[in-house]
């Protein structure tokens, strides 16, 4: 259990199962996912209890990311609890160091849970808790990167049919 885990929250203009969607759907996880001016060029989602998702954020330098997961609890459109790890393409796990110089000291795995909550007037409070420190997430610009990607999330939402 850490300490003072990484929290965000946000709320959303659109109804819980609209927010649900957009980030349980690869194509439009592939819109959102990363900070700003990072692309999104992989994404597979097996939106089950032991499915996993595979993710590739690119950097405008064109560096990339990736990332596996595994699903451990799925409650739509309510919460999600997962796994997620650092992998290469083929989603082999990857020792945080060896996927990014500078990541020694990185969780080998974290767990994240997704809170999707319900409000008045269609709109959603998201929450995503992840056990990692609030001050190693800021080291690692984990907050930052997160903000920015919810702020693209946001833009999504307004395109997703409702």
């Amino acid at each position: 259990m850490v300490k003072n885990e990484f929290v965000i929250t946000r709320l959303f203009d659109a109804p819980r199962e609209l927010v649900w969607r957009a980030w349980t759907d690869p194509k439009h996880v592939m819109k959102w996912w990363g900070p700003k001016n990072f692309t999104a060029p992989y994404c597979v989602i097996d939106l089950k209890v032991g499915g996993t998702f595979h993710f590739c954020m690119r950097s405008p330098d064109g560096q990339e990311y990736w990332n596996k997961g595994v699903y451990q609890e799925i409650k739509a459109p309510e919460r999600i609890v997962s796994t997620i790890y650092f992998s290469d393409r083929e989603g082999n796990y990857v020792e945080p160091g060896k996927a990014h110089p500078g990541f020694q000291d990185f969780p080998h795995e974290n767990i994240d849970v997704v809170t999707f909550e319900n409000l008045e007037g269609g709109k959603t409070r998201f929450t995503l808790h992840r056990d990692f420190d609030i001050e190693a997430a800021k080291r690692y610009g984990m907050d930052q990167g997160w903000s920015q990607s919810l702020d693209k999330f946001a833009e999504c939402l307004k395109l997703v049919e409702r």
